[in-house]
Parts: structure tokens; sequence; C-alpha cells
């Protein structure tokens, strides 16, 4: 009897220490070791350059692609044809003639869904250019087959030294805005280092899923070079082989979070168990903030998002609603220590339907960048108040509760 509360007594003050040394562990120290348990490689000696908006974003791209010596690997959910996507095609045409190898690709859904789609006839021209232009699973009869899952990824890699991925696709309206929604905002990251063939790596297996060409090799993956101090983790969504990365992703930044979560999403209807991490972070203390646009681009979505926010917000998150146009931007930062940016929207299609990249940088510089933007952004936002739902229209709160219902679908 002595020996056996002697054991249960040890057994729970092992248990104590273990829960306090989790408590004061760094959440980026306990989100790296759960990296660790489910196999992702955390590079070191990484740069990273924010580029915050479609201005800066193309003006880096586009000197990167003129500097390109071997091959230029472009991924994207679309390229509008418009102007700005033409002028890319046209500086890749120039490459392709100079002898360096030019692969793109594009989802047929994204290209379809866009105002202003490749046509067969454009991009036959585009390929005898010189430049092997790919749709990503082609739309055809019944079509219902191809609705999911889709490629929503970004992802650019130029001679394996530099890459480029997170919200923005190809498009005029990242520089000059919508019309009826205003400016367009976004970002992408311009990386170096050991990361670009991670992110390589997922570009080469989807090129060979739907060409059958195989792209390997030092010409294509070279050996990387120290480029920086930053570590990041790319999270790479794949149907059936990784379909809950994403979603692990970010109900993980949640649980590992101490002190503050600022999180900016344009679809954000999430699914339950994001849902629980954001509320379990609310009531063990966590200061969640969270930016939502007061504007979006398509129906539904936006007042279901509204439904959901102010939900969170009766729970004791901040959540505001952005003015300054459409906030497509999908970041979060977790303690002013670690951020992920990405290509992921939360909602249901990108969480459990589509193909996703997002990467987890772990830096305080870059995370500190990300939240000088957001407190920027706050005084352009109007922060949900009590009361805020009831001065809406019945019409909108009967959409917003109704959508709400559909998260599994949206």
């Amino acid at each position: 009897m002595k020996i056996f509360v002697l054991l249960f007594f040890l057994t729970a003050f092992t248990s104590s220490v273990s829960v306090a040394q989790n408590v004061m562990e760094r959440s980026d120290s306990v989100f790296v070791r759960h990296l660790n348990d489910k196999k992702i490689e955390v590079t070191d000696s990484n740069s990273v350059r924010l580029l915050m908006s479609g201005h800066d974003k193309f003006v880096d791209l586009f000197e990167a692609v003129r500097n390109a010596k071997k091959f230029i690997h472009l991924e994207y959910f679309n390229f509008r044809n418009d102007s700005i996507a033409n002028l890319l095609f046209d500086i890749l045409a120039e490459k392709a003639k100079e002898g360096v190898e030019v692969r793109a690709m594009y989802d047929a859904f994204g290209n379809w869904s866009n105002n202003k789609p490749i046509l067969r006839e454009h991009h036959d021209s585009i390929g005898a250019r010189g430049i092997k232009l790919v749709k990503f699973d082609p739309l055809t009869f019944p079509w219902v087959n191809h609705i999911i899952p889709r490629d929503h990824r970004k992802i650019v890699v130029i001679d394996g030294v530099v890459a480029y991925t997170g919200g923005m696709n190809v498009a005029d309206y990242y520089i000059e805005g919508i019309e009826g929604i205003g400016a367009w905002r976004d970002m992408h990251a311009r990386i170096e280092g050991a990361a670009v063939n991670e992110l390589h790596r997922i570009f080469a297996l989807m090129w060979e899923k739907e060409t059958g060409e195989r792209i390997e090799g030092t010409k294509y993956f070279p050996v990387p070079e120290v480029a920086g101090n930053k570590r990041i983790a790319v999270i790479d969504r794949s149907p059936r082989i990784s379909n809950e990365a994403i979603r692990d992703l970010y109900v993980n930044m949640l649980n590992s979070a101490r002190h503050s979560v600022r999180l900016v999403n344009p679809y954000f209807v999430p699914t339950h168990k994001v849902r629980k991490a954001l509320k379990d972070a609310i009531d063990r203390g966590v200061e969640v903030e969270i930016m939502l646009s007061a504007k979006s681009d398509i129906p539904l979505t936006p007042d279901a998002s509204h439904y959901v926010g102010n939900n969170l917000a009766k729970r004791g998150a901040k959540v505001y609603l952005f003015k300054g146009g459409f906030h497509h931007t999908k970041i979060m930062m977790v303690d002013d220590l670690y951020c992920t940016i990405g290509s992921a929207n939360l909602d249901s299609r990108s969480l459990r339907c589509d193909y996703e990249v997002n990467t987890v940088i772990f830096s305080k510089e870059t995370t500190g960048e990300l939240v000088k933007m957001f407190e920027q952004d706050k005084k352009n936002s109007d922060l949900i108040r009590r009361g805020y739902w009831h001065t809406r229209s019945p019409w909108k709160r009967f959409v917003g509760w109704f959508g709400n219902l559909l998260t599994p679908v949206l």
C-alpha cells in the first residue's frame, strides 16, 4: 500500500513538472517540437524579404526573372489575362529565347473563375514562344468531377536560389485595386536558402503529376548556400497525402500561444477544430486579435465571416473590420516570435480540399514587420463592439447565420 501511494505521488509530481515546463517553454519552441514530431523539416540559414504590396511583389519578381540563368518555374491558381500577366509572359519569352527553361502551371478552375481567363488561343500563343505552359486538371464533362481539389498554391522558383510564395496570383488588381471595393491588399515573401528546395519539391511533384516530366538533380536542387539567419518550415497540403497539414498548422500554432495571436484572413469561416483552438486560446487568456475585411469580392462568405467574428468578439477576441479595401492577406503571428504566410484561407476549401502551401517563419524580426503592418491597419479598421450584429439589417443577419451553417462546404 505504501509503495502504491509513493508511486501515485511520484507520478503526480512528474506530471506537474512536465506541465509547468510546457507552460514556461516559448511558443516557437513548442511548435518546432510539433513539426519535428510530424517529420516536417525546419531549415536554417534562410533569408526572408516581405513584399507588402502587389507593386513590391511584381517589381522584385520581374527583376529576379530577368536575372535568371537556368530555369524559372511558376505555379499559380491563375494568371489573369491582363497587362501585368502579359508583361510577365513577355519577359518569360525573352528568357526562353536566351535558353532559360521556363515552366508555368495554372489551375483550370482558377482560370475559369476569374473574369479575364487565358483562352485556348492565348494559351497556345504563349506556348509557341518557348514557355512550357500547363493547365492543371482541365475542366471536362461532367465538370462536377473537377470542382475539388484545385491547385490554390502560389510558388515561383528561380535557378533553385530564390523562391516566392504567399497569397498573390498574377493580376492587375493587386496594383490597381477593384472598382467598388478599393485597394486589393495582399502580400508575398521572397525566400533564399534551404527552404527554396522545399518549395521547389512541391512544384516538381505537381509538375510531374500533370505532365509526367520529372524534375530532379543538382541543376534544379543545388546545395543551398547560407542566405541569412531565419528558420523556415514549409507546410504543404496535398489531398490524400497530407490532408490535415494546414488545419494542424493553425490548430497547433494557436495551441502554442502564450500571450498573443494576430490573424488576418479574407474568407474566415474556420472548421470546427480551428474554431475550438481559437476559443481555447481566448479562454486561457491569450490576447486574440482578428482582422477581417469590411468588403469582399464574393457573396455569402463575408457575411458568414462577420457572424463568426462577432461570436468570437463576444467571447473575448478583438475583431477588426478593415475599411481600406479588401484584405486578402493570409497571415498569423504568435507571441511576436513566429508567423505563417501562405496561400491557405481559413475555410473548408483550403483546410479540407485544395492544394495549399504555407511557410512558417521563426523570426522575431519578420514577425515584427507583420505585427507593425497589423497595428497600422487597425487605424483604418472598426472594432466589433457589443451590439454590432444588431446594427446589420435582418437580411444581412440571416445571410451571415445561414452562411455559417454552410461552413463545411464554403
